[in-house]
Order: structure tokens, then C-alpha cells, then sequence
């Protein structure tokens, strides 16, 4: 690349051509990838600021890094945050915190390249479809000298991808793994078909745990685009608080997020809905790819047995498999996933420390976690619901 380049901050999405944002991203409507990703959108990042859940006052001040050649034209990106704290990341670093600052340091503001509450693999070191790799490891070596010159912690790329992960690596970041569990389309023609694969006792429990799930007189709706209705968006955010406040104690996005993105990518939208008597009691909220449906969270009024593995992962399986997809991504953590279809799937991320002796001290723990990680994996596959040889892979 014979082009000069240079990095440029920009603290708000307003301040970003969605366009020019998009094709980076591979999300713009004209020329979407197969990979497409919902998540790094701008209408999805977009309405995260808008509406009050990703900002300043919350705790994730804009600060997204835009490389642009010598004519002004932008030829990366990375979505990034100025934190003042570490909620709603998913990949969990406070002893980290607590370390430096029990040694005299500030460990926030930290610099975190990601999708703000939102524990879904996806590129983040955005390029232009041209010379991928050269372009990700300039944004790379851009991610480590902004952190270095603005005096910051450490950065963090969470839910990274494999190229991106190589990339960091070069750059001197260190590696971390995780877990999560997915669905894998295993060509599967069906519901049916799936359960065959799974053996005896596992599938029998399958479907009587299904039918407990629908009794009481509760049906299942799935909506998406045009069925998306501020009503309907009023509900669901009522089992959204409702649930997320005993959960999770304050719940991340506000009501104007579910307006917002309802307007821009309501087809992207999949609202599994739980109807009793006439009227919606329980809804989950999923996001469509271009190889996977993402399952984010759920909400309910009413408690009944079985009924929030029906709505978050069964009916996910049934979209995945009516569509054609390969997958169904259904959120962190959650071993209880595995007894229905879901297979543990290492998640990545990075970490750049400034400082050197925290860095050797995270790095040794590091070491010991992913041989933690890929333990448990092991553990985990030799208790697959699956008959032995119909394990499903997921693409490399």
C-alpha cells in the first residue's frame, strides 16, 4: 500500500456517513456480504447513541477510529468506546481493574473496541474488501498507538474475529478465550430431522419438555418487519424491565432503542412471542444474518415451566432451520444450552496492556485460562445430547 494514511477520532455516529460506514462493514444493502452482521451496522450502532443507551452519561463515550488514505477517503474502521467502567462487555476484566488500582494505577478510562451489550462474534477491524489483510493489520497498529498515545489503560477487541485475532496478535495484544454455545445446521431438513440426530433419551425429553412448554392454552408468534409495531414494541419492552430488573439490576437499553431500530432494520428483526388468553405474556428478541440468527434477550410477565427455553432457543432453531441458516447464536454463557442441540464454541478475545507489569501478570493468566477453556470444551463434548459420530461442527 503505496497510500498515506492516517487514523481520525470521531465521537458520534451522527458524525459518520452510514453509507460509507456500511460498505466497510459489509452491512450496506447494495453490496452485503454472506457474511453479513446486523450488529456492526450503523443503524444498529446508530441507535445504540441515539437513544440514550450507549453514551457519555452511561458509561461508553464515542471514540471510534476512522482510517482514511491521503485523498480523505475512509478505508477502515473500528467501533470503540472511552469506558469508565466494565458492564456490559460480557468478556469480564475487573480483577484486572482492581489490580492496577490496588498497585497506584487508573485503569478507566479504558479503550473498548466493541459492540456495546452485545456478546456476538463479528469483525471489527472494518475494511474496504481490498487487500483485507494488509488494511487489518494497519488498523491494528493503529488500535495500539492511539491506546499508547492518549494515555489510556489498555484496549480491548471482545468477540473478535479469527483474522482480526491474527492481526492484534501481531501488534502485540494478548489473546483470550471464552465460551459460548451455538445451534449448528447440520443441513438439517427439518425439526424433525435435527432431533434424530440427538440420541434416545435426549430427544424424547426434547419433545415432552416442548408440549409442557405450550400448555396452559399459550401459542407462539413469531413477528418481524411490517408486524414490528410500536405496540407491539411496548410490550415487549415491558417483559424487557420487568425481567432485565431482577436480573440484571438496570437494564442496558432504553425504550427509544426498540423504536429506532424498528425504523431501520425491522427485517433484521425476529420478536418470538408468547401468547396466553389473547395477549402476549413472555417475548424474546433476535437479530437475522446472513448465516445466523443472533438471540439476544428475553422478557416475561408470567412464569410458566420450560416456557423460556421454548421462546429463546427451540423456536430460534425452527427460524434457523425454515430459513436456511447455519446457525443460531444465542447469547453468552449458559451450559444448560447443551442438552438442547447447543455445542460449545470457543469465543475470542484481545488485550493490549500499557502497563508492563500488569501485562505479565494478565498474560500468565491468560495462558492458564485458555487451557482452562478448551478443558471444559472437552468436557463438555464428551456430554453432547448428540449420538456418537452426528456432533456438528461449526465452520472453521
Amino acid at each position: 500500500m503505496s497510500d498515506e494514511y492516517s487514523i481520525r477520532v470521531e465521537k458520534s455516529f451522527k458524525d459518520i456517513d452510514p453509507e460509507s460506514w456500511n460498505m466497510l462493514s459489509g452491512t450496506s444493502k447494495n453490496t452485503r456480504k454472506e457474511f453479513y452482521n446486523p450488529f456492526i451496522s450503523h443503524a444498529f450502532l446508530s441507535s445504540l447513541e441515539e437513544s440514550g443507551s450507549a453514551t457519555s452519561k452511561t458509561g461508553w463515550r464515542g471514540h471510534h477510529l476512522l482510517l482514511e488514505n491521503g485523498d480523505g477517503r475512509l478505508t477502515g474502521a473500528i467501533p470503540a468506546y472511552l469506558k469508565s467502567h466494565s458492564q456490559g462487555e460480557y468478556v469480564f476484566d475487573h480483577g484486572w481493574a482492581d489490580a492496577l488500582e490496588r498497585a497506584g494505577g487508573n485503569y478507566y478510562p479504558k479503550l473498548q473496541c466493541a459492540v456495546p451489550f452485545t456478546p456476538a462474534t463479528g469483525p471489527r477491524l472494518l475494511t474496504n474488501g481490498i487487500d483485507d489483510a494488509a488494511f487489518r493489520q494497519v488498523l491494528a497498529s493503529g488500535l495500539r498507538q492511539v491506546t499508547e498515545k492518549i494515555g489510556v489503560s489498555s484496549s480491548h477487541v471482545t468477540f473478535a474475529t479469527d483474522d482480526d485475532m491474527e492481526a492484534l496478535a501481531d501488534e502485540g495484544f494478548l489473546a483470550r478465550a471464552d465460551q459460548q454455545f451455538h445451534f449448528i445446521n447440520n443441513g438439517y431438513r427439518d425439526h424433525a430431522d435435527f432431533l434424530d440426530a440427538l440420541s434416545s433419551r435426549k430427544r424424547k425429553g426434547l419433545k415432552k419438555e416442548r408440549r409442557a412448554a405450550l400448555e396452559n392454552g399459550i401459542e407462539i408468534d413469531w413477528l418481524t418487519g411490517r408486524d414490528l409495531t410500536e405496540d407491539i414494541w411496548d410490550q415487549f419492552y415491558r417483559f424487557y424491565m420487568d425481567t432485565g430488573s431482577r436480573k440484571w439490576g438496570r437494564p442496558y437499553l432504553t425504550r427509544a432503542f426498540y423504536s429506532l431500530i424498528g425504523e431501520r432494520m425491522a427485517d433484521d428483526i425476529l420478536l418470538v412471542m408468547a401468547r396466553r388468553e389473547g395477549r402476549y405474556i413472555a417475548g424474546a428478541i433476535n437479530f437475522i444474518g446472513g448465516e445466523a440468527i443472533y438471540g439476544r434477550h428475553w422478557g416475561c410477565i408470567e412464569d410458566h415451566p420450560f416456557l423460556h427455553f421454548e421462546v429463546c432457543y427451540h423456536q430460534a432453531i425452527d427460524f434457523a432451520l425454515s430459513r436456511g441458516l447455519k446457525r443460531v447464536e444465542a447469547g453468552a454463557q449458559g451450559e444448560h444450552k447443551l442438552a438442547r442441540g447447543y455445542t460449545p464454541v470457543t469465543t475470542h478475545s484481545a488485550h493490549f496492556i500499557t502497563h508492563p507489569g500488569l501485562r505479565r501478570a494478565i498474560a500468565d493468566y491468560l495462558e492458564r485460562e485458555r487451557d482452562e477453556v478448551e478443558q471444559i470444551g472437552d468436557y463438555l463434548d464428551e456430554h453432547s445430547p448428540f449420538r456418537k459420530g452426528e456432533r456438528p461442527e461449526a465452520d472453521d
